[in-house]
């Protein structure tokens, strides 16, 4: 679709590298679904949701996790103005249409949790009253899967909040070549402009809906689910809530090529970024290979469906 290449056309003005992951960022987004970016420091985590924020009208909020970062600092408080001799709320940096938790696992558990009801039902509950947040609202979360002094792991229920963990990985000597020779005199994301509306994202979000899931393919995102819960590399595999945003990533890769329904090959490539941080393997899984690994090879393992009615 033009306008989603315009999109990825626009980050690439800044990002350098992982066509992939830009594309399925874009497909997050198309779906209105959280993203989870995991890589090692200096591979592009906080550019790349910069630059798509940017690319994007509407609010954008940054939060920069550490461990001195409270529930309140997210969500916002209610405090007593003297002057006007009544209670005020002041919104927090969650009240925005793109939030970006730069590195989520730095914060405590309990500054997590502020972000559940925000991911899961798109509001805040302040002093009992329940405010909703702007629409649309994603939260784009890095962190380094590294480094676990000073960090906290996310809870399993979190995670299952996240529609996609994307891994960004090191770009190749030629695109590295493009970024020293880009970044050595100016910032790009500086003159980045604004190439879709929040009118015309909402739009194509409704669009992505209406794509067409034959039953064929239904049968082929069940038969993955069910594949990864009886995998014994998989001590708990995919919930119901993963089941439907593995349909709901395949209608946004159908939309973004330009299809007006899905096939096999949509579920596979988005299949990955839905599965791998849902999953929990066991030990055996663990010295065997890593939940990505594991999910690529469930992707092998299925049978795919080879007539597609439409």
């Amino acid at each position: 679709m033009e306008s989603l290449q315009k999109l990825k056309k626009n980050i690439q003005k800044v990002f350098v590298g992982n066509e992939t992951a830009i594309e399925l960022l874009i497909e997050s987004v198309l779906c209105s679904g959280h993203v989870l970016l995991e890589d090692v420091p200096g591979t592009g985590k906080t550019l790349l949701a910069k630059s798509l924020a940017k690319s994007m009208a509407g609010q954008f909020s940054r939060i920069q996790c550490t461990p001195d970062v409270l529930p309140s600092d997210i969500t916002g408080i209610e405090y007593f103005n003297p002057k006007s001799n009544d209670f005020e709320k002041r919104l927090g940096p969650v009240y925005t249409n793109i939030l970006l938790a730069d590195e989520i696992n730095r914060a405590l558990p309990r500054t997590q949790s502020s972000l559940l009801e925000a991911m899961e039902e798109r509001q805040i509950t302040l002093d009992r009253e329940t405010i909703k947040l702007p629409s649309p609202f994603i939260v784009i979360a890095t962190q380094n899967p590294l480094e676990s002094q000073g960090t906290f792991p996310l809870p399993d229920a979190q995670l299952d909040r996240f529609f996609m963990s994307i891994p960004l990985g090191y770009p190749s000597q030629e695109e590295e070549r493009t970024i020293i020779r880009r970044f050595r005199e100016h910032q790009p994301l500086d003159t980045l402009s604004v190439c879709i509306t929040l009118e015309e994202l909402i739009d194509l979000q409704v669009e992505t809906k209406r794509i067409l899931v034959s039953e064929p393919v239904e049968d082929y995102i069940l038969q993955l689910t069910a594949a990864t819960r009886s995998s014994k590399y998989c001590e708990t595999g995919l919930s119901p809530r993963a089941s439907l945003a593995l349909l709901k990533a395949s209608q946004a890769k159908a939309l973004y090529m330009g299809r007006s329904y899905c096939i096999p090959e949509d579920v596979q490539f988005v299949f990955p970024a839905i599965a791998s941080h849902r999953i929990t393997i066991t030990m055996e899984g663990a010295l065997t290979a890593g939940r990505r690994e594991i999910t690529e090879q469930i992707l092998h393992e299925v049978d795919v469906p080879v007539e597609i009615s439409r």
